[in-house]
């Protein structure tokens, strides 16, 4: 055999569900997964490199006070010392840089992320390739006690995920009609509103497509899919338009 080939760069996936693959260890890469402030530690260091494709460099005490707000602060800078470790444990040592004492980040090799490569798809375009890299929302039930401002973050970046998901599936939808593929844009229609299920506007908007490609049938069992979850998961019933517009296509 020849020269033994370069590793493949790990994949974080972070959508629908939590996995790392081509980990540089990968019963590391398992210890890492199974503690969630790691996770989201990993989470936080991968995450903000979308905007610019640059590492993003956390300062050390932010890092604390998102993950370990309850301990002292040598205890906390400890434990993030300790996480730090088991990623590059998993990553390989050069997985992690610095910048002075007291900022962290991920190397620019070091990791590829689903969330950064579906967001980087949708705003090229690449609309198709960016929907079936979103396989659902971002770290699903992740939640970690008694870190609440963690879990603001947590829940910005996962609007932010949907909403651009929900775009990408409502302009390929359209583009899909525009070239007369009519069974497509009707399954990327009910694609987003799947995606914000609890978005009205866009409920309507997904109607009013089916109902213009002929699935009028279609357009009204999404509406009951709606209100049968509103009503399980909010005990409320859809809006007086949404219910005029249901109307309207069973008339």
């Amino acid at each position: 055999m020849g020269a033994g080939r370069a590793h493949a760069v790990p994949l974080l996936r972070l959508l629908g569900g939590v996995d790392l693959r081509d980990a540089r260890d990968a019963e590391a890469g398992e210890r890492l997964l199974a503690q969630q402030k790691h996770v989201a530690l990993l989470a936080l260091l991968a995450l903000p490199r979308a905007r610019d494709g640059r590492p993003h460099h956390w300062r050390r005490d932010r890092l604390v006070g998102l993950l370990w707000p309850e301990l002292s602060q040598e205890r906390a800078r400890n434990a993030l010392s300790k996480a730090l470790t088991q990623i590059r444990a998993a990553l390989g040592a050069d997985a992690i840089v610095t910048r002075g004492d007291e900022e962290v980040a991920l190397a620019p090799d070091a990791l590829s992320c689903d969330a950064t490569l579906f967001q980087a798809e949708a705003e090229e375009g690449l609309l198709t390739r960016a929907l079936e890299r979103y396989r659902g929302e971002l770290l699903p039930g992740l939640h970690v006690a008694g870190c609440a401002e963690l879990g603001h973050w947590l829940d910005a970046e996962r609007a932010e995920l949907q909403a651009t998901a929900a775009g990408a599936a409502w302009a390929l939808a359209r583009r899909f009609e525009g070239d007369g593929a009519l069974t497509d844009a009707a399954r990327i229609a009910r694609r987003a509103v799947r995606i914000a299920w609890d978005d009205e506007r866009a409920l309507r908007r997904a109607m009013g497509m089916l109902a213009r490609l002929g699935d009028r049938a279609g357009a009204l069992r999404l509406y009951d899919e709606f209100a049968r979850r509103l009503r399980a998961e909010y005990d409320a019933e859809p809006s007086p338009e949404t219910l005029a517009a249901a109307a309207e296509l069973r008339a």
